[in-house]
Protein backbone atom coordinates (compact mmCIF):
# COMPACT_ATOMS: atom_id res chain seq x y z
CA UNK A 1 0.00 0.00 0.00
CA UNK A 2 1.39 3.42 -0.92
CA UNK A 3 1.41 6.29 1.57
CA UNK A 4 -1.23 8.04 -0.54
CA UNK A 5 -3.49 4.97 -0.44
CA UNK A 6 -3.01 4.70 3.31
CA UNK A 7 -3.90 8.34 3.89
CA UNK A 8 -7.01 8.06 1.74
CA UNK A 9 -8.10 4.96 3.64
CA UNK A 10 -7.46 6.70 6.94
CA UNK A 11 -9.45 9.78 6.00
CA UNK A 12 -12.26 7.55 4.83
CA UNK A 13 -12.54 6.05 8.30
CA UNK A 14 -11.55 2.49 7.39
CA UNK A 15 -10.49 -0.28 9.74
CA UNK A 16 -6.88 0.84 9.74
CA UNK A 17 -7.90 4.28 10.94
CA UNK A 18 -10.02 2.81 13.71
CA UNK A 19 -7.15 0.59 14.80
CA UNK A 20 -4.63 3.41 14.77
CA UNK A 21 -6.95 5.81 16.55
CA UNK A 22 -7.60 3.32 19.33
CA UNK A 23 -3.88 2.72 19.62
CA UNK A 24 -3.21 6.43 19.85
CA UNK A 25 -5.68 7.40 22.55
CA UNK A 26 -5.61 4.40 24.90
CA UNK A 27 -2.96 5.94 27.12
CA UNK A 28 -4.79 6.66 30.35
CA UNK A 29 -2.27 6.36 33.21
CA UNK A 30 -4.77 4.61 35.44
CA UNK A 31 -5.41 1.97 32.79
CA UNK A 32 -1.71 1.38 32.28
CA UNK A 33 -1.01 1.01 35.99
CA UNK A 34 -4.09 -1.18 36.39
CA UNK A 35 -2.83 -3.29 33.53
CA UNK A 36 0.45 -3.74 35.39
CA UNK A 37 -1.25 -4.64 38.66
CA UNK A 38 -3.92 -6.88 37.15
CA UNK A 39 -2.33 -8.72 34.25
CA UNK A 40 -4.71 -10.56 31.99
CA UNK A 41 -3.99 -14.20 31.24
CA UNK A 42 -1.76 -14.31 28.17
CA UNK A 43 -1.64 -16.97 25.49
CA UNK A 44 1.78 -15.92 24.19
CA UNK A 45 5.19 -17.40 24.88
CA UNK A 46 7.24 -16.65 28.01
CA UNK A 47 9.60 -14.22 26.27
CA UNK A 48 6.72 -12.17 24.87
CA UNK A 49 4.94 -12.32 28.23
CA UNK A 50 8.02 -10.90 29.91
CA UNK A 51 8.31 -8.17 27.28
CA UNK A 52 4.62 -7.33 27.69
CA UNK A 53 4.93 -7.01 31.46
CA UNK A 54 8.20 -5.08 31.46
CA UNK A 55 6.79 -2.75 28.79
CA UNK A 56 3.69 -1.97 30.83
CA UNK A 57 5.79 -1.17 33.88
CA UNK A 58 8.17 1.02 31.87
CA UNK A 59 5.25 2.82 30.17
CA UNK A 60 3.59 3.46 33.53
CA UNK A 61 6.87 4.89 34.83
CA UNK A 62 7.14 7.28 31.88
CA UNK A 63 3.50 8.31 32.15
CA UNK A 64 4.02 9.04 35.82
CA UNK A 65 6.46 11.80 34.83
CA UNK A 66 4.40 13.37 32.03
CA UNK A 67 0.77 12.87 31.03
CA UNK A 68 -0.43 12.59 27.43
CA UNK A 69 -1.93 15.68 25.80
CA UNK A 70 -5.72 15.73 25.93
CA UNK A 71 -6.13 16.57 22.22
CA UNK A 72 -7.68 13.39 20.77
CA UNK A 73 -7.30 14.49 17.15
CA UNK A 74 -3.58 15.10 17.63
CA UNK A 75 -3.10 11.76 19.37
CA UNK A 76 -5.01 9.97 16.61
CA UNK A 77 -2.93 11.65 13.92
CA UNK A 78 0.40 10.68 15.51
CA UNK A 79 -0.97 7.18 16.10
CA UNK A 80 -1.86 6.77 12.41
CA UNK A 81 1.58 7.86 11.25
CA UNK A 82 3.31 5.69 13.86
CA UNK A 83 1.26 2.59 13.11
CA UNK A 84 1.90 2.88 9.38
CA UNK A 85 5.66 3.09 9.97
CA UNK A 86 5.53 0.21 12.47
CA UNK A 87 3.74 -1.96 9.92
CA UNK A 88 6.87 -1.78 7.75
CA UNK A 89 8.95 -3.41 10.51
CA UNK A 90 9.63 -7.05 11.32
CA UNK A 91 7.20 -6.83 14.26
CA UNK A 92 3.96 -5.51 12.74
CA UNK A 93 1.83 -7.71 14.99
CA UNK A 94 2.75 -5.97 18.25
CA UNK A 95 -0.07 -3.99 19.94
CA UNK A 96 1.57 -0.67 19.03
CA UNK A 97 0.60 2.37 21.12
CA UNK A 98 1.63 5.97 20.38
CA UNK A 99 1.15 9.12 22.46
CA UNK A 100 2.21 12.76 22.59
CA UNK A 101 3.29 13.70 26.11
CA UNK A 102 2.37 17.13 27.46
CA UNK A 103 5.97 18.10 28.14
CA UNK A 104 8.03 21.03 26.84
CA UNK A 105 11.27 19.06 26.79
CA UNK A 106 12.56 17.83 23.43
CA UNK A 107 12.64 14.04 23.49
CA UNK A 108 11.03 10.77 22.47
CA UNK A 109 10.90 7.39 24.22
CA UNK A 110 9.94 3.78 23.62
CA UNK A 111 9.13 0.90 25.94
CA UNK A 112 9.13 -2.85 25.29
CA UNK A 113 6.06 -4.32 23.68
CA UNK A 114 5.22 -1.44 21.33
CA UNK A 115 4.86 1.72 23.47
CA UNK A 116 6.12 4.90 21.77
CA UNK A 117 6.05 8.44 23.19
CA UNK A 118 7.02 11.81 21.70
CA UNK A 119 6.99 15.05 23.69
CA UNK A 120 5.07 18.16 22.73
CA UNK A 121 8.38 20.05 22.81
CA UNK A 122 9.87 17.84 20.11
CA UNK A 123 6.69 17.84 18.02
CA UNK A 124 6.77 21.66 18.04
CA UNK A 125 10.24 21.55 16.42
CA UNK A 126 9.16 19.38 13.50
CA UNK A 127 8.25 20.79 10.09
CA UNK A 128 6.51 17.97 8.25
CA UNK A 129 5.14 14.45 8.45
CA UNK A 130 8.32 12.87 7.07
CA UNK A 131 10.22 14.28 10.05
CA UNK A 132 7.58 12.85 12.40
CA UNK A 133 7.84 9.48 10.65
CA UNK A 134 11.62 9.57 11.08
CA UNK A 135 11.35 10.28 14.81
CA UNK A 136 8.74 7.57 15.31
CA UNK A 137 10.76 5.20 13.13
CA UNK A 138 13.73 5.62 15.47
CA UNK A 139 11.64 4.74 18.53
CA UNK A 140 9.86 1.89 16.74
CA UNK A 141 13.30 0.50 15.88
CA UNK A 142 14.25 0.41 19.58
CA UNK A 143 11.23 -1.85 20.15
CA UNK A 144 11.88 -3.98 17.07
CA UNK A 145 15.52 -4.49 18.09
CA UNK A 146 14.48 -5.00 21.76
CA UNK A 147 17.01 -2.47 23.05
CA UNK A 148 15.10 -1.45 26.18
CA UNK A 149 14.00 -5.01 26.85
CA UNK A 150 17.59 -6.23 26.79
CA UNK A 151 18.74 -3.32 28.97
CA UNK A 152 16.00 -3.95 31.54
CA UNK A 153 16.94 -7.63 31.58
CA UNK A 154 20.53 -6.68 32.34
CA UNK A 155 19.40 -4.28 35.06
CA UNK A 156 16.96 -6.72 36.59
CA UNK A 157 19.21 -9.74 36.77
CA UNK A 158 18.31 -13.40 36.57
CA UNK A 159 16.59 -13.66 39.95
CA UNK A 160 14.25 -10.72 39.38
CA UNK A 161 13.22 -11.98 35.97
CA UNK A 162 12.65 -15.41 37.48
CA UNK A 163 10.40 -13.78 40.08
CA UNK A 164 8.54 -11.86 37.39
CA UNK A 165 8.04 -15.03 35.37
CA UNK A 166 6.91 -16.95 38.44
CA UNK A 167 4.40 -14.22 39.23
CA UNK A 168 2.98 -14.44 35.72
CA UNK A 169 2.48 -18.17 36.17
CA UNK A 170 0.91 -17.59 39.58
CA UNK A 171 -1.45 -15.03 38.05
CA UNK A 172 -2.62 -17.64 35.58
CA UNK A 173 -3.34 -19.90 38.53
CA UNK A 174 -5.53 -17.26 40.12
CA UNK A 175 -3.37 -14.59 41.79
CA UNK A 176 -4.45 -11.18 40.54
CA UNK A 177 -1.43 -8.91 40.81
CA UNK A 178 2.33 -8.46 40.79
CA UNK A 179 3.67 -8.10 44.37
CA UNK A 180 4.22 -4.38 45.15
CA UNK A 181 7.89 -4.88 46.02
CA UNK A 182 8.55 -6.52 42.65
CA UNK A 183 6.62 -3.81 40.81
CA UNK A 184 8.54 -1.07 42.65
CA UNK A 185 11.89 -2.68 41.90
CA UNK A 186 11.26 -2.99 38.17
CA UNK A 187 9.80 0.54 38.05
CA UNK A 188 12.89 1.96 39.75
CA UNK A 189 15.14 0.19 37.27
CA UNK A 190 13.08 1.53 34.38
CA UNK A 191 13.39 5.06 35.75
CA UNK A 192 17.16 4.67 35.99
CA UNK A 193 17.35 3.40 32.42
CA UNK A 194 15.32 6.27 30.96
CA UNK A 195 17.36 8.93 32.76
CA UNK A 196 20.69 7.33 31.86
CA UNK A 197 19.89 6.21 28.33
CA UNK A 198 20.88 3.27 26.14
CA UNK A 199 24.29 2.52 24.70
CA UNK A 200 25.38 4.77 21.83
CA UNK A 201 25.52 1.74 19.55
CA UNK A 202 21.80 1.12 20.23
CA UNK A 203 20.94 4.71 19.32
CA UNK A 204 22.93 4.55 16.09
CA UNK A 205 21.26 1.25 15.16
CA UNK A 206 17.80 2.71 15.82
CA UNK A 207 18.65 5.72 13.63
CA UNK A 208 19.75 3.50 10.77
CA UNK A 209 16.74 1.20 10.88
CA UNK A 210 14.36 4.10 11.58
CA UNK A 211 15.20 6.04 8.42
CA UNK A 212 14.75 2.88 6.37
CA UNK A 213 11.34 2.16 7.93
CA UNK A 214 10.23 5.72 7.13
CA UNK A 215 11.45 5.26 3.57
CA UNK A 216 9.60 1.97 3.17
CA UNK A 217 6.48 3.69 4.55
CA UNK A 218 6.64 6.09 1.58
CA UNK A 219 8.12 9.13 3.33
CA UNK A 220 11.23 11.12 2.49
CA UNK A 221 13.81 9.01 4.37
CA UNK A 222 15.85 12.12 5.14
CA UNK A 223 13.19 13.30 7.61
CA UNK A 224 15.11 12.14 10.68
CA UNK A 225 18.31 13.73 9.39
CA UNK A 226 16.43 17.03 9.04
CA UNK A 227 15.31 16.74 12.67
CA UNK A 228 18.87 16.08 13.82
CA UNK A 229 20.07 19.11 11.84
CA UNK A 230 17.44 21.24 13.60
CA UNK A 231 18.56 19.97 17.00
CA UNK A 232 22.22 20.48 16.12
CA UNK A 233 21.52 24.13 15.26
CA UNK A 234 19.98 24.80 18.69
CA UNK A 235 21.89 26.12 21.69
CA UNK A 236 23.22 23.04 23.48
CA UNK A 237 22.61 24.83 26.79
CA UNK A 238 18.88 25.06 26.09
CA UNK A 239 17.18 23.42 29.07
CA UNK A 240 14.66 21.65 26.86
CA UNK A 241 17.51 19.58 25.40
CA UNK A 242 19.00 18.50 28.74
CA UNK A 243 17.48 15.01 28.96
CA UNK A 244 17.92 14.34 25.23
CA UNK A 245 21.64 15.10 25.45
CA UNK A 246 21.88 13.05 28.62
CA UNK A 247 20.37 9.97 27.00
CA UNK A 248 21.46 10.23 23.33
CA UNK A 249 24.63 10.89 21.34
CA UNK A 250 25.06 14.44 20.06
CA UNK A 251 23.05 15.17 16.89
CA UNK A 252 26.26 15.84 14.92
CA UNK A 253 27.58 12.38 15.82
CA UNK A 254 24.29 10.76 14.80
CA UNK A 255 24.34 12.63 11.49
CA UNK A 256 27.88 11.42 10.83
CA UNK A 257 26.75 7.83 11.32
CA UNK A 258 23.71 8.26 9.09
CA UNK A 259 25.83 9.79 6.35
CA UNK A 260 27.13 6.26 5.71
CA UNK A 261 23.63 5.32 4.49
CA UNK A 262 23.35 8.08 1.88
CA UNK A 263 23.42 5.70 -1.10
CA UNK A 264 20.75 3.46 0.44
CA UNK A 265 18.53 6.43 1.23
CA UNK A 266 18.98 7.96 -2.22
CA UNK A 267 17.70 4.66 -3.66
CA UNK A 268 14.23 5.48 -2.32
CA UNK A 269 14.03 8.33 -4.80
CA UNK A 270 11.99 11.46 -4.25
CA UNK A 271 9.29 10.76 -1.67
CA UNK A 272 6.89 13.23 -0.01
CA UNK A 273 7.33 15.16 3.23
CA UNK A 274 3.59 15.96 3.54
CA UNK A 275 4.20 19.32 5.19
CA UNK A 276 0.65 20.72 4.67
CA UNK A 277 -0.91 17.66 6.30
CA UNK A 278 1.45 17.92 9.27
CA UNK A 279 0.82 21.62 9.73
CA UNK A 280 -2.95 21.09 9.63
CA UNK A 281 -2.92 18.10 11.97
CA UNK A 282 -0.14 18.73 14.46
CA UNK A 283 1.53 22.12 14.40
CA UNK A 284 -1.58 24.15 15.18
CA UNK A 285 -2.54 21.92 18.11
CA UNK A 286 0.95 22.04 19.62
CA UNK A 287 1.30 25.80 19.13
CA UNK A 288 -2.11 26.45 20.67
CA UNK A 289 -1.11 24.50 23.79
CA UNK A 290 1.94 26.65 24.52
Amino acid sequence: MSIRTFICAALAGGGLLASATAAAIDFDLGKIVSGVKQLKTAVIGPDQQEEHELGRIAAATLLGAAKPMSNRELQAYVGKVGLWVALQSERPDLPWRFAVLDDNSINAFAAPGGYVFVTRGLLARLHNEAELAGVLGHEISHVVLKHHLKALRREAGTQLLSDLGSDALAQKAGRASIPPELLNTVSAQAKTLYTRGLDKSDEYAADQLGVQLAGHAGYDPYGLLAVLQTLDSMDSNDGSLALLYQTHPRPADRLAQLDKLSEQLDAFGQQPTLEPRFVASASAAVTAKK
